[in-house]
Formats: structure tokens, sequence, C-alpha cells
């Protein structure tokens, strides 16, 4: 049986309960809020957790729309224009075939629900399957205990730790590099 490719092209950045498409100018001012949130922000970055205006994101959503070297989705429920989070390939080196991966939900009550292991897995395929990369890797704050699991169950390996790299309210917290190969991907 042969697969419709129309289906097969559609079909590679929707999953059953999210999609992933283009991040928008419309979506910076929910993006906007959400960095006024220091949960959010504190496992998203090791900057400050400082809120962004929508002129600051409108510099960041275009820095990612010139460069050559990442994609950047939206993260949305299978119907409609919700925005729940946002996920980031980037630093990609296409001579290595290597970059970076990142993701980042929102809302509070969009966290826990299983939309970000889904976004992965989607992103994941597309990384591997579309853009032919071979490793993906990323860091995660040794406090960010949901995120880790949720890596360690998509195949991430930890391979290392930047020991006290950062502060928080006055305790020092390690910084992790989790990496993933496509042929371990492809065996899960």
């Amino acid at each position: 049986m042969t697969a419709n490719w129309g289906t097969m092209v559609e079909s590679i950045l929707i999953g059953e309960r999210v999609r992933l498409t283009a991040l928008e100018e419309k979506d910076l001012a929910t993006v906007a809020t959400w960095s006024r949130d220091d949960h959010f922000m504190r496992r998203l970055d090791a900057e400050a957790s400082v809120p962004r205006t929508e002129s600051q994101l409108k510099k960041w959503l275009a820095e990612h729309h010139e460069s050559d070297k990442g994609f950047l989705f939206a993260l949305r429920p299978p119907e409609g224009e919700e925005l729940i989070g946002f996920i980031e390939i980037d630093g990609i080196l296409w001579n290595h075939r290597t970059g970076w991966i990142s993701i980042g939900i929102g809302s509070p009550e969009h966290r826990g629900r299983g939309w970000g292991r889904e976004a992965m897995s989607l992103a994941l395929r597309f990384a591997f399957q579309e853009l032919n990369l071979h490793r993906l890797q990323l860091t995660v704050f040794s406090y960010n205990t949901d995120a880790i699991r949720l890596y360690e169950r998509l195949g991430f390996t930890r391979e290392g730790t930047y020991r006290e790299f950062l502060e928080r309210e006055g305790q020092r917290w390690d910084m992790l590099l989790y990496g993933l190969l496509r042929r371990e991907w492809n065996h899960r």
C-alpha cells in the first residue's frame, strides 16, 4: 500500500493533540505575558527573569526568520489558533548535522498535560527525518525535574554536567547537557 504524499507532508508537524505552526507576530503579546512568569522564565533561560516587551520579542522573531541555522515553531491545538508554547531547533551546524532543541510551555494550565511530549516528538521527527540531522542536544537546569523526566523518556542521554552553573535565590544549581543521536531515536 502506498502512502498519500499530500497526507504525509501535511501531517509531519501535526500530532493527535498538538500541531507545530509558524510563530507569528500576533503571538508575541501572549509570549510577552509568559515572560512575566518567573516559573516559566527560570526554566527557559539562565538569564535573569525579566519581562520582555513585544518589541524585544519582535527582534527575536525577526532574527529567527533571517537565520538559516534554525526553526521556530508555535505549539497549537489541532483546531484553533490558541498558543500553547513554542519549540526551537537552532544553532544548527549543517556541515556536522547537529543542532540544539528547546521548548517552552507558556501558561501554567497547559503544563503537565502531555503537549510538551507530543510537540517534542514532532520536532524530533522533523529534525531527524526532514532536516536529516544526526544529533540534537539541549541543556536543562537540575531543578527542572519535570523536563528532565520528559527528555529521558524521549531517549535523550545525559552527557555532562556544568557544575553549579547558576544561582537562584542563594542556591547553586547544575546545568545538565543531554544529547540524542538519530540512530537512538530510530530505535525507539
